[in-house]
């Protein structure tokens, strides 16, 4: 590892400097957010992108803006047909040193090996000569030419097709080579649209300032390999590899398992660390994670279910720590009711020790041997009753058939507000150990040995949580997360829709909580 320091580039911050220049690169030119933004990124951390789109969707428009993004940019570009020669993309073999030298060597000036950026259109036309050659010079940015291995410039590779390569044709490793996948459609806005139609500038103009110089990048490139990433990341892209082999699809098909080649994933880490660097970061941090679905989708029908993947991945502790705090606080709520109910049953009547007694539901109190001997009566109107004992000061109550369970019935107190209509009216009265109903007596069951009531307390107890300062600091949390995915470069503005979508009901839930938490205090 190089020695040199890692210093941000001191004229400008590298966030606003990428983000200016992606606003040059933006110009006279519509709905290519995305892919500009990506195809920079590639650029900057020497990888290759790929655009799948029909004709006339600014493609090679892309590849040539890209071209304009460095200070006395090369490029190369060419349409493929099943008719290209290797002649035409890595230069014509040199007659004269053939002649004079006998050396077998092409003039590679003004072909692929001497451009910064190279735009290939219809990749896939390309024939087995070509195809061979590509896979070296996009891996490895070297070109055999004769007996002489020469270091490429090569700074971005751009593909692009209207299909994918097609199966059985020995293409997957070339297909394997492009890192990043993208697809280009038509301008969708009709605004945009109106605008594209009545736009007369210069489409093809050059950038006048903010371009990338040679020194820069070069500089660029060792400050990347010392960008670190921390352990969060690490288990989090562990998590999104494994959710892979469950991939679901856009087009219906069944969910299916997704293969990416370690080799793959290394690449894709290089590309985070060029994120973070750009961002003014020294170490790979979560929002990073979001753009590399691009990079794990093998066919287009599989795109939304990863980037759904990684989304879930982003934001899963987070969603698990809200889920468990709320498991927490309806857990608190039930004893809460319990010890209120208690602590007001105390107050009133004949008190008799009913600890004995065990409890159903956090609520009931099983009433034996009654009907099919499935009758619960609610443990609070149980402790509430006065005793049998007490002539002529029989409760009315009333007794309830279970409208989801066949064969169960529930016993309440009637105060007089009750609708008698959904059950039958009946007199309750209580000893130490039975309800009486109608006179007649039933036991109510008790603790078996050993068991123990977790509900049934006549003491106060301390809340799991401090729940009202734990959900607004998960809050917090979530819309910290959600504001870096947002503002970060490479992620488009379809990105942000779906993220926040996906957090809509997250938030609701929030919102839901903290009403919930409100009942701790009544």
């Amino acid at each position: 590892m190089s020695d040199e320091p890692f210093i941000i580039y001191r004229f400008q911050r590298m966030k606003e400097r990428i983000k200016t220049l992606l606003g040059s690169l933006n110009s006279n030119i519509y709905e290519k957010d995305a892919e500009l933004a990506l195809s920079l990124l590639a650029a900057i951390a020497g990888e290759s992108i790929i655009l799948l789109g029909p004709p006339g969707v600014a493609k090679s428009m892309i590849g040539h803006k890209l071209k304009g993004a460095f200070e006395n940019g090369k490029a190369f570009e060419y349409l493929m047909s099943r008719f290209s020669t290797p002649d035409e993309i890595f230069g014509p073999v040199s007659i004269s040193k053939l002649k004079d030298n006998d050396r077998y060597e092409r003039a590679i000036k003004g072909y692929l090996p001497d451009a910064d950026v190279v735009f290939l259109d219809e990749i896939w036309k390309a024939g087995p000569a070509i195809q061979n050659t590509l896979l070296t010079v996009i891996n490895e940015k070297i070109f055999r030419n004769g007996d002489q291995i020469v270091r490429l410039p090569l700074k971005l590779l751009i593909a692009a097709s209207n299909e994918l390569p097609a199966q059985g044709e020995g293409l997957e490793a070339l297909w394997d080579r492009f890192l990043i996948r993208v697809e280009c459609k038509s301008i969708s806005r009709p605004d945009n649209f109106a605008k594209m139609l009545l736009d007369e500038s210069d489409e093809y103009e050059e950038l006048s300032e903010g371009q990338i110089t040679a020194e820069e990048y070069e500089h660029w490139q060792r400050q990347i390999k010392m960008v670190t990433v921390n352990a969060d990341v690490l288990k989090k892209i562990n998590t999104i590899r494994n959710a892979m082999h469950y991939v679901t699809l856009s087009n219906g098909d069944e969910p299916r398992s997704v293969y990416v080649s370690d080799r793959r994933w290394k690449k894709i880490m290089r590309l985070m660390k060029t994120e973070a660097f750009l961002h003014d970061r020294t170490e790979v941090d979560i929002e990073d994670l979001m753009p590399i679905y691009h990079c794990l989708w093998q066919e287009p029908e599989e795109r939304d279910g990863m980037r759904n993947i990684v989304i879930r991945a982003i934001f899963q502790d987070t969603i698990n720590a809200i889920s468990k705090l709320k498991e927490d606080l309806e857990q608190d709520i039930r004893q809460h009711r319990a010890n209120r109910s208690v602590s007001a049953a105390s107050m009133r009547g004949e008190h008799f020790d009913d600890s004995d007694k065990k409890i159903y539901g956090d609520f009931y109190f099983h009433v034996l041997g009654h009907d099919s001997g499935n009758t619960y009566i609610f443990m609070t109107d149980y402790m509430k009753l006065r005793s049998w004992a007490t002539r002529g000061n029989a409760q009315q109550g009333v007794l309830i058939e279970d409208e989801n369970r066949r064969g169960y019935k529930f016993i309440r107190a009637y105060s007089g507000d009750y609708n008698t209509a959904r059950g039958y009216s009946v007199n309750l009265t209580r000893d130490k150990d039975h309800l009486l109903i109608n006179g007649v007596r039933f036991e109510i069951e008790k603790l078996g040995r050993g068991e123990m009531n977790g509900s049934l307390v006549t003491k106060p107890t301390a809340l799991k949580h401090d729940y009202f300062a734990e959900i607004e600091s998960l809050t917090d949390k979530l819309r910290y997360w959600q504001n870096a995915v947002a503002e970060h470069l490479f992620v488009s503005e379809e990105d942000r829709n779906v993220v926040e979508q996906f957090l809509k009901g997250i938030y609701s839930d929030i919102a839901n909580t903290r009403m919930d938490i409100g009942k701790l205090e009544i």
